[in-house]
């Protein structure tokens, strides 16, 4: 089981965004996109609000890898599919508590069912 070490899930949840680069099949990182993340319990989520199909989620679907940073923090990570509902409404409640300050219209992008279905934990690699 891979898990956060010291304060870098505090100091990456202290962060509004994240940096977020793919892995590509040959092992090379694609270029970073920059989204919103979240922290439930002691764990780092990220979801794409055009869902899965959006281009960087379907990148980091394809195997699983890439590095992160915020807050300071830059880590190799794996990636996995969120789809149980009592997970995803916390992540919801979140969302909506991390970043009420940008408006409701902003915030409900990332509860929408689209969103939603496009969940991924973010996992530190050994």
């Amino acid at each position: 089981m891979n898990i956060w070490i010291n304060d870098e899930l505090t100091n990456i949840n202290t962060a509004d965004e994240l940096h977020l680069s793919s892995q590509k099949a040959d092992g090379t990182l694609r270029n970073p996109v920059t989204i919103w993340m979240v922290q439930v319990d002691n764990d780092l989520y990220v979801r794409a609000v055009k869902g899965t199909a959006g281009l960087w989620y379907r990148h980091v679907t394809e195997q699983h890898k890439g590095r992160i940073e915020a807050g300071g923090v830059n880590k190799d990570v794996t990636f996995e599919e969120v789809t149980e509902e009592d997970t995803n409404k916390k992540i919801d409640e979140a969302y909506q508590s991390k970043y009420k300050g940008y408006g409701t219209n902003i915030v409900d992008s990332t509860l929408t069912p689209q969103a939603r279905a496009a969940t991924l934990k973010v996992m530190p690699l050994k």
